[in-house]
């Protein structure tokens, strides 16, 4: 309230434009509920309270079932505390905050109620012991979990999916169950390596099919009733799972993006489209920070999969981490024109709040243009809290040259400048994550690359060694969990790819313009030819022979020895 006030003062003043810049993450509660250990508790207390109505519904599926007893939840407790374990312990970084394990146990519960769905059906319908064991949707969360957050994750759900699967149907055999579910769910995980279009969700479901299909065959033989069953039921029932399987979660994928605020690989390569409207603008009003924003794409995208991270997040944030200079263009280097610095006009502390302000426009221009949120996390950390090193040290300059002034009793003390470091620091924060902290290495050495002169890979690698070293020194990486082995991957990666762009070329001698060839004129056939005659000819022939063998070079001196001018010295 005060603030508005305070802004509608200033604006009546004439100071303020009555806007307000926009801001990201500004729910401070949700941010608490995502880490707070009551969360925590809370989404393990609803997923126990679910198991346990699943559990009572699974001995309702047939007549003659007995009732859950103290001994069932006993089990289900002790698998429960396994699995509260295992993701504390091993899973801790995988499964960050509440809202994760939200759609980790959120994705178990909903596999083991389509499990109890489908038992139902089949009970139903009347299929055999064995065929009801087969036709379950075995892959579902395993595959669910796998795309969204990983194998590792996946390999996590088909696991516990397995062992409450036990205690939700019992209604069959348990090894029978437990030999099924484990097969699927991992193959299902298996299959899902890297999954970047929609069309290898259909295939992974359909080879889980086949490898269904395949066991049901072999299980109804080795249970000696492949007689008793349907052979149309027996093949292709488990085949229509697993392909029905695929297509529910190539559609249900959009729909946990956007509840639990994740983006999986084919939503990145989506966000990759570069028609989007800043995109196109940034090409058209900043053509140079649009092909600084390419090359520094490609710097991270390889580096990333050097290191196991999301190749596809570096390449699509490096896109748009930018797109603040579209405010003022002119402003930044590589759109100056180089006749008229409009940075000779201004003060170094007034160029460096210019520049710096480019972070908070680009916040400003993505939540406008509601882009990723992870998108806007590197908008915000690309930088960090560095120091515009260049205008720091014009100010000091500056206020050094003022003081001299002053001793020579040419100036005021009054005159003299205060510089502070903190003025020129960008507003941070420091990189968070992995792919932040990439692509804030990127944007500094694809800059400072622009600065070498005749570029070779032992130049190279020093500035970046001196780029990375000076980002540790500084503070820049601290927060973020690269180790020291993927920063030495890193540096390589780097190296490599500027090394392949920035490689020389051949200097290509211009081609030498030659006088109209005349053709000899016709030999008289009556007059005798001379031995003179022949040996000329056979040398010119000789000739061109030899240059149409040697390349342009040979031609060119064939050329060469033809004219009377000698050519200009150039290179291509």
């Amino acid at each position: 309230m005060f603030e508005s006030i305070r802004r509608a003062r200033l604006q009546r003043e004439g100071l303020s434009c009555g806007k307000t810049r926009r801001k990201h993450q500004e729910g401070d509660l949700l941010d608490e509920m995502r880490t707070h250990p009551a969360g925590t508790v809370g989404a393990y207390v609803l997923f126990f309270i679910g198991l346990g109505i699943l559990m009572r519904l699974g001995t309702q599926v047939e007549a003659g079932l007995p009732a859950v007893t103290f001994l069932h939840i006993l089990y289900a407790a002790a698998i429960g505390f396994a699995m509260v374990v295992h993701e504390r312990v091993v899973l801790r970084q995988e499964v960050c905050d509440n809202g994760v394990l939200l759609l980790v146990l959120g994705t178990i519960f909903t596999h083991l109620a389509l499990v109890v769905l489908m038992l139902d059906l089949s009970f139903s319908q009347s299929w055999g012991k064995t065929l009801k064991a087969i036709v379950l949707p075995h892959a579902f969360g395993p595959v669910v979990l796998s795309v969204i957050l990983g194998r590792r994750i996946g390999l996590f759900g088909a696991i516990y999916a397995t062992l409450f699967g036990v205690m939700v149907c019992i209604s069959i055999s348990a090894p029978t169950y437990m030999a099924t579910s484990a097969l699927l769910g991992f193959t299902g995980v298996l299959l899902t390596k890297r999954v970047r279009r929609r069309n290898r969700l259909f295939m992974a479901g359909l080879y889980v099919g086949l490898v269904a299909m395949a066991y049901s065959l072999l299980l109804h033989e080795a249970a000696g009733v492949i007689m008793e069953e349907k052979i149309g039921r027996m093949v292709g029932l488990p085949l229509l799972i697993g392909i029905v399987t695929g297509m529910a979660v190539g559609g249900l994928l959009p729909v946990l993006e956007s509840v639990f605020g994740v983006t999986t690989d084919v939503s990145w390569l989506e966000l990759g489209d570069l028609n989007h409207p800043l995109m196109r603008r940034l090409s058209i009003e900043a053509p140079g920070t649009y092909h600084h924003s390419l090359v520094v794409a490609n710097l991270a995208e390889a580096a990333a999969e050097n290191i196991a991270a999301s190749a596809s997040m570096c390449r699509v944030c490096a896109y748009f981490h930018d797109i603040g200079k579209l405010s003022k263009p002119e402003y930044f280097i590589e759109n100056m024109d180089p006749s008229a610095n409009p940075h000779e006009d201004l003060t170094p502390r007034m160029s460096a709040l210019v520049i710096i302000a480019h972070v908070k426009d680009g916040v400003d221009l993505a939540i406008k243009h509601n882009l990723n949120s992870r998108i806007i996390d590197v908008i915000e950390q690309h930088h960090g809290n560095s120091l515009a090193w260049y205008f720091y040290r014009q100010a000091l300059d500056q206020k050094a040259e003022v003081e001299r002034q002053v001793k020579q009793a040419k100036a005021k003390e009054d005159d003299v400048p205060q510089v502070s470091e903190e003025t020129f620091r960008y507003p941070g924060p420091r990189p968070q994550f992995k792919e932040s902290a990439i692509i804030s290495l990127a944007d500094a050495v694809e800059s400072a690359s622009r600065t070498l002169d005749k570029p070779n890979a032992s130049r190279i690698e020093t500035m970046i060694k001196d780029i990375v070293q000076a980002r540790m020194m500084d503070g820049q990486l601290d927060e973020c969990d690269l180790t020291i082995a993927e920063l030495a991957k890193i540096k390589a990666s780097f190296a490599k790819t500027l090394l392949s762009m920035m490689h020389g070329r051949i200097k290509y001698q211009k081609a030498v313009e030659s006088k109209p060839v005349h053709h000899a004129p016709v030999r008289d056939e009556t007059r005798p030819v001379l031995l003179g005659d022949e040996a000329s000819a056979a040398s010119a022939s000789e000739k061109i022979v030899e240059a149409s063998f040697s390349g342009p070079a040979a031609e060119a001196a064939v050329k060469k020895s033809r004219s009377r001018k000698s050519p200009p010295a150039s290179a291509a």
